[in-house]
Formats: structure tokens, C-alpha cells, sequence
């Protein structure tokens, strides 16, 4: 049966469009290859033209050049028309991978509303909102525990606060005098009190007095030879 009817061929599948680019591409390469080779005849056409004297050769020269001329406008032509077509392969090519990332966007949207759906179920708005409120009421507490811990004893009304300042600076200044190696007991006052001043007593008198001077009562002196007889 085989060889009668023959063997039903596969069928290829149908060119992707980078499949189609890569071709296009690549007949591109070969128009640009022909046209650097008819760039290069040119040139020498021209330089032929130059050095040739005006008659039939350089006629003839320029009638090969116009030749070569009319093949590289029809190349370019063709070049045109695939750059066209390259860049038409490009625009769907663009469109195509779009549509490709909306869908996989899409089934990543899908996935995830269904992930959150099914995390909703398990979530309650309503103990969230419980629990904060019990956070707050405990920092609360917490607060007041703190503030209570570090509130400072006021100081009775029986104390004179300036009395206690005066203490401290007479603790301080003892301290002071320690330091030095006496003990405050043992050192002298710093100003003894003027008894003559504190009685409003005459001055003493001094061993520089006349014979006929006065002493501390207003009383004539006696002289000391009149003391040894």
C-alpha cells in the first residue's frame, strides 16, 4: 500500500519570524558585498577617465562605468526594499514578544490573586485591630510603670532646704581642711575675737613711754630709778 499510495510527508513548520529575519539579513549582506565591489570598479572607471584622452576608448570606458552605475542602483534598490522588510520583521517581532509578556503577566496576576485569596481566608481584620488595641493598652501600662519608678520623693515641709545647703558647705569646707593632714578640731580659728575692741578697753602700753608720760588710766608714770631705791 505503501508504494502504491506512497508515504504521507510531514508537513515542516512554518518559519518563526527570527528565522525570516536571520534570512533577510543575510541576502543583505550579500547586496552590500556586491555594492562595495561595484563602489570599487567605479572608482577605477574613473580614474581610467581622467587619464584617457577624449575618443572612442574613453567612450568606451564610460560606457562600462554607466553599466556598473545601473547594477549598483538596482542593488541598492534591492537593499532598500530588504532594509523594509527587516524592519516590518522587527515591528511584529516587537508586537509578538509584548503579547507574550501581557500573558505571562496576566498568569502571574492570576497566580497571585489566588495566593492572596487564599490568605485572606486566614487573616481577620477584626483580631488585627483586637490585638492592636491590647499592644497599645500594655505600652500604656508600661508608661505609667516607668514614670512611677522614676518619680523623685518631694522633700518634707518640716526640712529648711537652705539650712541643709548651709551643712553641705561646712561638710565640704571640713573635708577641705582634712585633706590637708589637720583635723578641723585641732585647727585654730581663723579670727580670734578682739576683746579690747568687744570691751572698749585703752590700749596697752608700749616700753617706748617718757618718764613723765601718762599710763593706760591717765595717771603720771613713776620712773623705774625711783622704783629700785
Amino acid at each position: 500500500m505503501k508504494r502504491v499510495f506512497g508515504v504521507k510527508k510531514d508537513k515542516e513548520p512554518p518559519p518563526s519570524i527570527q528565522d525570516a529575519s536571520d534570512r533577510i539579513n543575510k541576502r543583505g549582506d550579500n547586496v552590500e558585498e556586491k555594492l562595495k565591489k561595484l563602489d570599487a570598479e567605479l572608482s577605477r572607471y574613473k580614474e581610467q577617465i581622467k587619464k584617457t584622452r577624449p575618443g572612442p576608448a574613453q567612450e568606451a570606458i564610460k560606457a562600462r562605468a554607466m553599466r556598473v552605475l545601473k547594477q549598483k542602483r538596482m542593488y541598492e534598490g534591492q537593499r532598500d526594499m530588504l532594509y523594509n522588510q527587516t524592519f516590518n520583521l522587527d515591528q511584529v517581532a516587537f508586537a509578538s514578544e509584548g503579547l507574550k509578556d501581557a500573558q505571562q503577566t496576566m498568569s502571574a496576576l492570576k497566580s497571585a490573586n489566588k495566593e492572596l485569596k487564599g490568605m485572606m481566608k486566614t487573616v481577620n481584620i477584626q483580631d488585627i485591630d483586637n490585638l492592636q488595641d491590647e499592644m497599645m493598652d500594655m505600652m500604656d501600662v508600661s508608661n505609667e510603670i516607668q514614670e512611677t519608678l522614676g518619680r523623685s520623693y518631694n522633700v518634707p515641709d518640716y526640712i529648711d532646704e537652705e539650712e541643709l545647703m548651709g551643712e553641705l558647705d561646712a561638710l565640704e569646707a571640713d573635708m577641705g581642711s582634712e585633706a590637708d593632714g589637720i583635723p578641723s578640731y585641732l585647727q585654730p580659728d581663723k579670727e580670734e575675737p578682739d576683746l579690747d575692741t568687744e570691751f572698749n578697753l585703752p590700749a596697752a602700753p608700749t616700753g617706748n613711754t617718757t618718764a613723765q608720760g601718762e599710763d593706760e588710766h591717765g595717771l603720771p608714770t613713776v620712773p623705774r630709778a625711783s622704783l629700785r631705791s
